[in-house]
């Protein structure tokens, strides 16, 4: 998903604070360049993304909690392989994708998919705490503010659940980060972030607490795995 060329600025140092992408990737550049990817999607991303999308899937599957928001549900790639008892909305921002979901859907009669929507994922339209589980497949590093993105689905899933994030994270050093850093330059027509760095999604309070996995086979991708505080009526129903 993506943004342009005079945002990058190659030469300009990473914010040892807030490392962050260059150059930020709003909505209407997320809709164009997925609107020109979705019709070879599955073929060019699918096996490159094929060991994170299934390893975040697993770790769904395992974990309690029947609601679960996809974000970034894209063509629908990872709806087949959910447990039949987790119950599916998936959102994303291009509709061209979301096309390609409800034919997936309806096709492989996947019954426990329950809603497909176009919706910007820092600003659904869901009540808090409508979810036990949200996982955002490779959309940390697309979206305008991943912050914000982190934000959001704090509200839209209930305390005690997940956050799942499985996506490319910049290489702290060695010949990847340089690469990553000289791709930085396509990210409009990419409609990703090579160089985005996991401090830009999640505060040092979240890292510490995060089941961070590095995804075989080449560790270009990386789970996250948030687990959301109880409030205090849940904990003290759990003692009784």
């Amino acid at each position: 998903m993506t943004r342009p060329d005079p945002l990058i600025d190659p030469t300009a140092s990473m914010d040892d604070a807030h490392p962050r992408p260059r150059s930020a990737l709003d909505a209407d550049a997320v809709r164009a360049a997925y609107r020109r990817w979705a019709k070879v999607y599955d073929s060019v991303f699918g096996g490159i993304s094929a060991f994170g999308r299934r390893r975040a899937v697993a770790a769904v599957n395992a974990l309690p909690g029947e609601r679960v928001l996809e974000v970034g549900v894209g063509t629908g790639l990872a709806l087949p392989h959910y447990n039949r008892d987790k119950h599916i909305t998936g959102i994303d921002l291009s509709e061209a994708m979301l096309e390609r979901a409800r034919h997936r859907v309806i096709n492989q009669q996947l019954g426990n998919v329950d809603d497909l929507l176009e919706m910007d994922a820092e600003a659904t339209t869901f009540e808090a705490g409508s979810f036990d589980i949200a996982v955002a497949m490779f959309v940390a590093s697309v979206v305008p503010s991943p912050r914000r993105l982190l934000g959001e689905l704090k509200r839209v899933v209930k305390p005690g659940g997940h956050i799942l994030f499985v996506n490319h994270f910049l290489a702290t050093g060695g010949v990847r980060l340089a690469v990553e850093r000289g791709m930085a330059r396509a990210s409009r027509s990419l409609g990703w972030h090579p160089d985005f760095a996991m401090e830009s999604l999640l505060p040092p309070e979240d890292l510490s607490r995060a089941l961070i996995t590095p995804v075989p086979p080449a560790g270009l991708f990386t789970l996250v795995t948030l687990p959301l505080e109880m409030d205090n009526k849940e904990e003290t129903a759990l003692v009784a």
